[in-house]
């Protein structure tokens, strides 16, 4: 454990997971290593294993941090609705999809290698975040429909969720895609990330 206050250690981990978001916005995960992460910082790189011990590790609290975000939109849908259709929980939670594309790229991402490869318990701080994420979207489902039944909603949230990792690959596209796409005369209609969530969620309901 590093020596210091909480608050130069939250502020030191912020950096390092603010380093490595950058690094992931025109680099590939493969390609991005503790040095490069270290580059970005403003202390050395054998710092940084005083906070994580791989870059994993790093990804992971960027992961959780993304999830933290996307649940403070989960519970101001919550709070500040007193009742919502159908189509318009639908429309709420595909906006708060839409606003967390850092989140579905890292869930397209290998989340096993991820996870192996993390200390337990900062895979356990990672699983509360999660965790809080399904109570939220299950919690949306049971006030604002709530002719559905208990077994309805689980259901609902157990196709959603593992339906999450497939968002970002079919709406962020490279041209090379699209060019290989066309090549071999597949008849792809391309979808925005709200449109895409936004048509499964109404299906869902």
């Amino acid at each position: 454990m590093p020596k210091g206050s909480p608050e130069r250690t939250a502020s030191r981990k912020e950096e390092i997971i603010n380093a490595c978001e950058k690094l992931y916005q025109t680099m590939n995960f493969k390609d991005i290593t503790l040095k490069e992460i270290g580059n970005e910082t403003s202390f050395s790189r054998p710092t940084i294993y005083n906070y994580y011990q791989t870059k994993e590790e790093i990804f992971l609290a960027l992961f959780e941090r993304e999830y933290v975000r996307w649940n403070e939109d989960l519970k101001t849908i919550l709070q500040e609705n007193k009742s919502l259709s159908k189509a318009l929980v639908a429309e709420k939670l595909a906006s708060s999809i839409a606003r967390r594309q850092q989140l579905l790229k890292l869930l397209a991402m290998n989340n096993y290698d991820m996870e192996e490869n993390s200390r337990p318990e900062l895979l356990t701080s990672f699983k509360v975040a999660y965790g809080e994420s399904l109570k939220n979207v299950t919690d949306i489902l049971t006030k604002f429909c709530p002719k559905k039944s208990t077994e309805e909603i689980r259901n609902i949230v157990y196709v959603f969720f593992p339906f999450m990792f497939g968002i970002y690959p079919y709406t962020s596209v490279t041209e090379k895609q699209k060019e290989a796409m066309q090549e071999a005369g597949v008849d792809f209609v391309y979808q925005t990330i709200f449109e895409i969530t936004n048509n499964c969620l109404l299906k869902l309901l």
